[in-house]
């Protein structure tokens, strides 16, 4: 399938769909993680990441990296992904392992010019025709050599929630683009709110948005060059791929990976090589990016403002006397609010949540708790 705006390049997606989402507790639980749920609209936020990416690329080309409890729901979701496409991790691996896996099959497969992107599967996206303008610069970016790119959210507030990218000199990508690119000049940790105000106000800095584009062979020589010991693990898995042996290699081999982020693995490594040396490149996310980490920022995605009252999903009515800022998930529920702000409230049929959204980072430590301390598995 020829994409228009791609003549000559193939560009294979892959899909990271292997999280648990426990900050969505108790709505997300392990077999139904926050990307199998509809958060924004009517479909799931895995639906919504394929769908956008149907206009720059085949379906034919799609590959989703899950995990065992999720494969089924998953391949249910998106019936028009090819089976052998969606691949179990048989144990959670982190990034690295997950993103390098496609780019060792392809290279087994003699399509090691394929052009890779990695998306996650849980963000949102306002403004979808903008989206595909912006990887289709990428894609024809990353194919254009040994490049690597990677989008970066422009920062619209001090959050010290993400890792940040420090951009550097701006670089043409060819008469008539409406897209920009700036050479990467080191990825940043997560910052204190101090260094987070700094970088808002210097300009140049954006957030990781953790999509990233460049060619199977070129990930795959990054992984050889950066995590050694992890090249020869995938190749095995690769080999095998296709095979009735497959399953049995993938489950000896994958948990000898190391368990690392591909910014830890190879992209922080390669942007050490200098500005100028690492064929490291940004493009602006542009297109109205949400990351729907927790519930604070749902409320912040469907409230009109930062006091508006969000009352989601299907509900019996809402009373909000002198409370602001307050999200609830209680479906059928008539819901009575009095004298609260900033609460986070959700129930389900056999758990109820209650928590500030300035807190809403930390639902995970509840997860850990009813798992580790109460032994409730059927929680979880």
């Amino acid at each position: 399938m020829s994409i228009e705006g791609l003549a000559g390049v193939r560009f294979a997606p892959v899909i990271l769909a292997g999280g648990s989402g426990t900050r969505f507790w108790p709505r997300s639980r392990r077999a139904r993680a926050k990307q199998v749920l509809a958060l924004d609209g009517e479909s799931t936020m895995i639906q919504q990441t394929l769908e956008r990416l149907l206009p720059v690329a085949a379906e034919s080309d799609v590959w989703v990296i899950t995990n065992k409890w999720l494969h089924d729901v998953i391949s249910a979701q998106l019936p028009g992904i090819k089976a052998g496409h969606i691949v179990s991790e048989p144990i959670a691996r982190n990034t690295a392992p997950a993103c390098a896996l496609t780019a060792f099959l392809l290279e087994k497969q003699g399509e090691a010019d394929t052009v890779i992107g990695i998306f996650p599967s849980d963000h949102v996206v306002a403004d979808v025709p903008r989206f595909s303008e912006v990887i289709k610069a990428g894609v024809r970016l990353a194919a254009a050599g040994e490049n690597i790119v990677v989008l970066g959210v422009p920062p619209t507030r001090p959050e010290t929630g993400y890792g940040y990218i420090e951009q550097g000199q701006g670089v043409a990508l060819g008469e008539g683009s409406t897209v920009s690119a700036r050479r990467v000049k080191r990825f940043r940790e997560k910052p204190d709110k101090h260094t987070a105000e700094r970088f808002l106000t210097a300009g140049n800095f954006a957030w990781n948005g953790g999509i990233f584009l460049w060619s199977a062979k070129t990930l795959a020589a990054l992984v050889r060059e950066h995590v050694p010991d992890m090249a020869p693990i995938l190749e095995t898995i690769a080999a095998a791929f296709g095979t009735a042996d497959f399953e049995r290699v993938f489950a000896e081999e994958y948990p000898k990976c190391e368990n690392i982020s591909i910014d830890y693995a190879v992209l922080e490594p390669r942007s050490s090589k200098g500005e100028a040396r690492s064929n490291i490149y940004c493009l602006p996310a542009d297109f109205g990016w949400n990351d729907l980490g927790s519930w604070a920022s749902l409320h912040e995605h469907l409230g009109e403002s930062d006091s508006s009252n969000v009352l989601d999903g299907p509900t019996n009515g809402l009373v909000a006397i002198e409370s602001e800022g307050n999200y609830v998930y209680a479906p059928g529920r008539m819901v009575a609010l009095l004298g609260v702000d900033g609460l986070v409230v959700v129930e389900t049929e056999d758990a109820l949540l209650i928590t500030t959204r300035e807190r809403s980072q930390d639902v995970s430590k509840v997860v850990r708790q009813v798992h580790e301390g109460l032994g409730r598995e059927d929680l979880i």
